[in-house]
């Protein structure tokens, strides 16, 4: 195929293209510039295209695999990596409440929750919250692990049912 048919194919989709983009982002800007970037590497890679392969498809599979590459990054560049000596620290999402006057009103009324358990439920459950596993747990305890997973499990499931009306 000569450059400028391939040029004049590439042009003719860019609407279809366009249209994909928006699906993909569902945001105007991201679509165009999504529409940009693979417009660009099909350029770049047009002697990569062999004759008998549906063009169209071969557009749009670069442009899905732009668009799939650039959500990885972003995915990538947003996660943060405990690398506290004992892996103390939990992720939280940006917008985790703590912060705010109604964030430490919460977790006070969970610690009282969780206080409110008897020894045999709390303090798993605490471990467990603090990142201990749960063979740690059975160990320092000296119980089955079965039975940590399950004081754990019902802890939760407690919890969960004296904040309910909380929420």
């Amino acid at each position: 195929m000569t450059t400028i048919n391939f040029t004049e194919r590439l042009i003719s989709l860019q609407d279809n293209l366009k249209n994909f983009a928006y699906q993909l982002t569902a945001n105007r800007e991201d679509a165009e510039d999504l529409l940009q970037e693979t417009t660009l590497k099909a350029l770049d890679n047009q002697e990569k295209y062999l004759e008998n392969v549906n063009f169209k498809g071969w557009v749009f599979t670069i442009m899905k695999n732009i668009f799939i590459n650039n959500y990885r990054k972003v995915v990538r560049n947003q996660t943060i990596i405990d690398q506290t000596e004992d892996l103390y620290h939990l992720n939280l999402p940006q917008e985790s409440g703590f912060d705010t006057p109604d964030g430490s009103y919460s977790v006070k009324e969970i610690m009282k929750a969780i206080n409110g358990f008897s020894d045999e439920y709390k303090i798993p459950f605490t471990m467990h919250v603090a990142g201990f596993k749960y063979q740690e747990i059975a160990d320092k305890m000296s119980l089955p692990i079965g039975t940590v997973k399950s004081r754990i499990f019902f802890a939760r499931q407690r919890l969960q049912e004296t904040l309910k009306d909380y929420a």
